[in-house]
């Protein structure tokens, strides 16, 4: 079977290159003689890390190539992850969700189906937008999405010819690879009481810089901890961090991971902490799959549909309303009952992990 994964691959965010790992790694496990062709930015990286076919992602190189590759493809797959959102500007065919719907658009030209992956939907806001989604969403032969939330939005806007599936982030079926280089990078004595923060910039909004620098001061005073930043995108959230440390009183006792490690070795790192408060996304699901007790700061609906569903939400907060005395009672709260929420994570996730792999079933079921 050949298939194209089209994504936001090979810019270095942590989370897109787990989706696209782990769809990579559950298809091979799931199908036999698959031939996997990627459009990524970085298309010698990917190639090279995942040993598939890769081709350049924008309209301006390989466009021929993009059409040969999914002529002669069995099944396009969008996604996984937000592709679908006009958060950022959108302008006639540049902008994530009208370069993502053209290349749906451009697949359903050259005869191959398509099949919208474990996707998170929205906002989508603008006339334009809106016009898209009905245009062309609508083209696809079976979408799955990531929340229920995902699945409300499509049917408000009106994308109700392809069969709907809720079922969750492919990240929850994550084939681990044990690599301690995360760890291994930083200068620990190994007593050290670990939390894992996550911070990203988010537009022109930057209170949470100053509330993140107050919650980490008081839990290092109050509970004795090391916190380390987790930057998940690159330089993005490394300067992110660099803003926050910046506020802090006792930014001596942080540390920050460099921007370059892979997914696998964010994971192990996180695993490794007895506590993850962040904004990334998937900094929170690689806390979940390791069973790590875990405080969102939801500046999307994609956060907060996670956090509900992996029992944290109460502990959690949206960006606007963060009360950091109330966060860091209950960060302290959390750090001191590790094992019972433990192992309510580990039983929710275990719900989503299957939830995860119905992805690959329902593929298997309307394409094989």
């Amino acid at each position: 079977m050949k298939i194209v994964i089209s994504g936001f691959y090979g810019l270095g965010n942590t989370g897109d290159e787990a989706i696209l790992e782990s769809m990579i790694d559950n298809l091979r496990d799931e199908l036999e003689d698959v031939e996997i062709t990627v459009f990524s930015l970085s298309p010698e990286k990917t190639a090279s890390d995942h040993q598939v076919k890769s081709i350049y992602r924008g309209w301006r190189h390989q466009f021929f190539d993009k059409v040969k590759a999914l002529k002669e493809a069995d099944l396009l797959l969008s996604g996984g992850g937000g592709l679908l959102q006009d958060t950022y500007p959108t302008k006639i065919i540049f902008g994530p969700l009208p370069y993502y719907l053209l290349i749906v658009f451009l697949a359903k030209l050259c005869g191959t189906k398509v099949m919208f992956f474990s996707q998170g939907i929205g906002p989508v806001s603008t006339k334009y937008a809106k016009f898209l989604m009905v245009l062309f969403a609508n083209l696809a032969d079976v979408i799955t999405v990531r929340d229920q939330f995902s699945k409300d939005l499509l049917q408000k806007l009106k994308v109700t010819k392809p069969k709907t599936i809720v079922t969750a982030d492919i990240v929850f079926a994550y084939k681990k690879k044990e690599d301690t280089r995360c760890l291994d990078s930083l200068p620990l004595k190994g007593t050290e009481k670990l939390v894992a923060i996550s911070v990203r910039p988010w537009f022109e909004y930057t209170d949470h810089y100053k509330q993140l620098a107050k919650i980490a001061d008081d839990l290092i005073v109050q509970a004795g901890v090391t916190p380390v930043f987790v930057p998940m995108e690159g330089h993005h959230d490394f300067t992110a961090s660099e803003k926050v440390l910046e506020q802090m009183a006792h930014r001596d006792q942080c540390l920050i991971l460099g921007p370059n490690f892979t997914p696998s070795q964010y994971l192990a790192f996180i695993g490794q902490c007895q506590l993850t408060i962040g904004l990334r996304l998937h900094a929170l699901i690689f806390a979940a799959i390791t069973g790590v007790p875990h405080i969102g700061i939801s500046y999307d609906k994609k956060v907060e549909s996670l956090l509900k569903r992996s029992g944290m939400w109460s502990y959690s907060s949206t960006l606007e309303d963060v009360n950091c005395q109330k966060l860091t009672e209950n960060a302290i709260y959390l750090l001191q009952n590790q094992e019972k929420y433990h192992l309510m994570i580990n039983k929710n996730v275990a719900s989503l992990r299957e939830a995860a792999l119905e992805n690959i079933k329902i593929l298997k079921t309307y394409f094989l």
